[in-house]
């Protein structure tokens, strides 16, 4: 998966989603990325409840086409 494909997945499962997904600095392949979502569905959930949603919008793509995800989630406020 490309970043804009990364990006493009998150953004469809997350109502009023933001993504950004760039390669990993130093990482020249589309397996490690880092990314930067912001989404109102995070307001008053863990940050650990929050990547969860994340990677539950990439589903499958985190296991077989995703070796690494450096990810910062945030709300629109």
């Amino acid at each position: 998966m490309t970043p804009e494909d990364v990006e493009a997945e998150i953004e469809a499962a997350l109502e009023d989603c933001e993504a950004t997904v760039s390669r990993a600095r130093g990482k020249h392949d589309d397996d490690h990325l880092e990314a930067t979502v912001v989404s109102p569905a995070f307001e008053e959930l863990s940050l650990v409840d929050q990547h969860q949603l994340v990677y539950d919008a990439l589903g499958e793509a985190m296991t077989t086409d995703i070796h690494a995800l450096e990810l910062t989630t945030r709300t629109p406020e």
